[in-house]
């Protein structure tokens, strides 16, 4: 025999399962819920199995609105979800000291960062913060023909806002004098040559392994050469200066690679006053010394450069850092690419760096992505040498769980239509700023007067199609001209009736920023003119961040659903 207890018991669990799965209640799920919060009916589970389904059957046929009032009024508590969040932890790294870790970021300022770019940053921040040590952003600029001067405002600033600590940076067009002595000193040491030839024939003989012309000129000729190579005496592609390693390596990507090349293109922070540009592996290699870096984790896009820059390394006879090459990540839908944004930016078609187009860091901050949201999936993604394919959705899922409990829910309605509603005098509703907090309070509606209300342009289209729908939260209508009011039962929902949002008369005017650049217009619940800005929810459509909220007119960008 079972008790009313027991069946309470069973009732409770049955109905915030229904709850949390869209009113669907699992009887297995409620079983196992039932004896392993309840030990002392496992001896009874015999008997109780058939309950637990026959109330299940019970729960599963009552409205998920229903469902949830059901629940609140046996325990409120019950009806938030208890989030049992996976702990993913980068790995140790090799020979790392408290303290002593120094690890860098190497941002190229030819623009804001864009997703991509964040994965490095925030890697490498986590181990810094892990390990209590220093992290170095170094801009590497030294491709005058691709840098925007105001990048290097928006960078630091893109750092800021996902919470990535720098507590040094640097900048490699103050520091040529630098890379020029450490290259005179290879020079010097017979391990570097500056090479003359036409750079098609140089590159075909290092595929032959073949040794050029210039590489076996005596160190007072090559001297010579790189003096007039530091002066001007070169035109562009005339000569650079290249970095000896093993002519025979197997891989060819290795062999001897060049360390300074001419550019006539002005810098736009030094101007004219250098010819002669570092090429990266020279200048990373020699700045990861001098700036004292332990480790350096990046792309295994980086694993030949990695080669090329423990020559250097061997040469001088450094400690080398302990390098970790992470796999390449295919980021699809979004547009990256610096050059192409800046373009579009020029021609009118991108209204700036945070067109929601594209996938710039400005653009997610803009969408309201939080950076703990991009902080967690890089860290899950951790850093092995797998290729991976970057998910949207995946993104979307965290950030959903980092906004969720911050975002009150409003009613939106796009390309609204009128409907007047007859038989009724005035509708009172109610609904709840947040289901997981009503401290927070409600939204209460009072549709009086001409009773109107408006819908979508897509609901109207079903709601012609059904003949009856029900506006969430308030009452149930029956199709016509006007709509007659036909109470409200919410059992309607069950027999197929969609349940939709609406707004009075005194809807406020606002648009939506669509990702694909679209705008809806439409009308939005004025509760909504509470709101000092963030994230809210426009309930069965997604969330969104408040970009404007006045009076007249609210406007907000599409996050996600």
């Amino acid at each position: 025999m079972t008790d009313d207890n027991t069946e309470a018991v069973i009732r409770k669990y049955a109905l915030q399962n229904a709850v949390f799965f869209k009113g669907a209640a699992n009887p297995k799920a409620v079983v196992g819920k039932v004896l392993g919060e309840n030990p002392e009916y496992r001896s009874r589970a015999a008997e109780i199995t058939p309950l637990i389904e026959s109330i299940v059957s019970e729960v599963n046929r009552m409205p998920l609105e229903e469902q949830a009032k059901a629940l609140g009024e046996i325990d409120s508590s019950m009806l938030t979800r208890e989030k049992k969040e996976r702990a993913y932890e980068l790995p140790e790294l090799r020979a790392a000291v408290e303290g002593g870790v120094v690890m860098r970021i190497a941002p190229g300022p030819s623009g804001p960062l864009h997703i991509g770019h964040t994965r490095v940053s925030i890697l490498n921040d986590e181990y810094v913060r892990r390990y209590k040590g220093r992290l170095i952003a170094r801009y590497e600029d030294t491709n005058p023909e691709k840098i925007d001067p105001e990048a290097y405002d928006m960078i630091p600033e893109d750092l800021d806002w996902l919470g990535v600590k720098v507590h040094e940076s640097a900048v490699q067009s103050d520091r040529f004098e630098i890379y020029y002595d450490h290259t005179r000193r290879l020079m010097e040491m017979g391990e570097a040559y500056v090479c003359t030839c036409d750079g098609d024939d140089w590159r075909k003989m290092k595929e032959e392994q073949r040794e050029c012309p210039c590489r076996g000129l005596p160190v007072e000729t090559q001297l010579e050469r790189y003096d007039r190579l530091l002066s001007g005496g070169y035109e562009e592609g005339g000569a650079v200066a290249v970095v000896k390693t093993d002519i025979a390596h197997p891989n060819p990507a290795v062999r001897d690679f060049v360390a300074l090349r001419v550019v006539a293109h002005p810098h736009p922070r030094t101007g004219d006053r250098y010819r002669a540009y570092p090429m990266m592996n020279l200048s990373v290699a020699i700045d990861d010394h001098l700036m004292g870096v332990t480790h350096v984790v990046r792309g295994k896009d980086h694993l030949n450069n990695t080669l090329r820059q423990e020559y250097i390394f061997g040469y001088f006879g450094w400690k080398k850092p302990e390098y970790y090459h992470y796999g390449l990540v295919n980021i699809p839908d979004a547009v990256l690419k610096t050059s192409l944004i800046k373009e579009g930016i020029r021609s009118g078609e991108y209204a700036g760096w945070d067109d929601v187009r594209t996938g710039t860091v400005r653009a997610m901050r803009r969408r309201g992505i939080r950076p703990e949201a991009v902080r967690r999936y890089w860290v899950e993604s951790g850093i092995k040498p797998v290729d991976i394919q970057f998910s949207w959705e995946n993104l979307y899922g965290m950030n959903r769980d980092a906004i969720d409990d911050v975002s009150n829910r409003y009613f939106f309605v796009a390309d609204p239509v009128r409907y007047d509603i007859e038989g009724v005098g005035a509708i009172e509703g109610r609904a709840p700023l947040h289901p997981d907090h009503p401290e927070r309070g409600g939204r209460d509606y009072r549709v009086e007067g001409s009773r109107t209300v408006f819908i979508s342009a897509e609901d109207s289209k079903a709601f012609a199609a059904a003949g009856l729908i029900r506006l969430k939260d308030l009452c149930n209508l029956e199709y016509g001209t006007p709509a007659k009011h036909a109470g409200n039962d919410l059992s309607v929902l069950k027999r197929g009736a969609k349940a939709v949002q609406w707004v009075g008369r005194d809807g406020v005017r606002a648009e939506l920023l669509m990702p694909d650049g679209s705008v809806q217009a439409g009308l939005v619940e004025p509760a909504v003119l509470s709101e000092k800005g963030g994230t809210v929810q426009f309930e069965r459509m997604g969330f969104a961040r408040l970009e404007e909220v006045g009076p007249g007119m609210v406007r907000a960008v599409f996050a996600h659903r």
